[in-house]
């Protein structure tokens, strides 16, 4: 791998780390925020009436969202090889793009049926898509592939 970090790579890990953060934040900021943020109404009641669901599940997406940052950081050559790092950074650009380009049926759909928040969301992670895709793109040839697994059974010597 190139000895200089992958610029679009540790952006897009920055992305992902500040989408990780502010969904923290959002449990925080409580009803008001999950209703902000486009969580739904139903989200925000289950809050408000104290169910641990939203919260949970938000910090679930958090998690996932700071192992993607870690994983960028990886890729970028910030951190030591992460397992199965070409598959994850693929696995990753994939997901946000696909989510990204849920916007294409909603332009033949009936627009007035989707939020601000579905139109916005689409287009920041088609961002955070393209910016993990050409960063990806950037590093696959130096990109180690994963060390190859050793068929031969594991014995043990019994030590008496």
């Amino acid at each position: 791998m190139d000895a200089r970090p992958n610029r679009l790579l540790t952006f897009g890990a920055a992305l992902s780390a500040t989408a990780a953060a502010l969904h923290v934040a959002i449990i925080f900021g409580g009803p008001d925020w999950y209703r902000f943020f486009g969580a739904g109404e139903r989200f925000a009641q289950l809050d408000a009436a104290g169910s641990r669901v939203p919260a949970l599940m938000t910090l679930g997406i958090a998690t996932v969202l700071a192992l993607w940052s870690a994983y960028a950081l990886s890729g970028a050559g910030w951190l030591r090889r992460l397992p199965l790092l070409r598959t994850a950074l693929v696995t990753i650009s994939a997901i946000y793009l696909l989510r990204g380009l849920v916007l294409a049926p909603m332009l033949v759909m009936d627009a007035s049926q989707f939020t601000p928040f579905d139109w916005w969301s689409s287009i920041i992670c088609l961002g955070y898509g393209v910016v993990h895709a050409v960063g990806l793109a950037q590093v696959w040839p130096g990109l180690p592939k994963a060390p190859p697994v050793d068929p031969a059974p594991v014995t043990a010597e019994v030590v008496r």
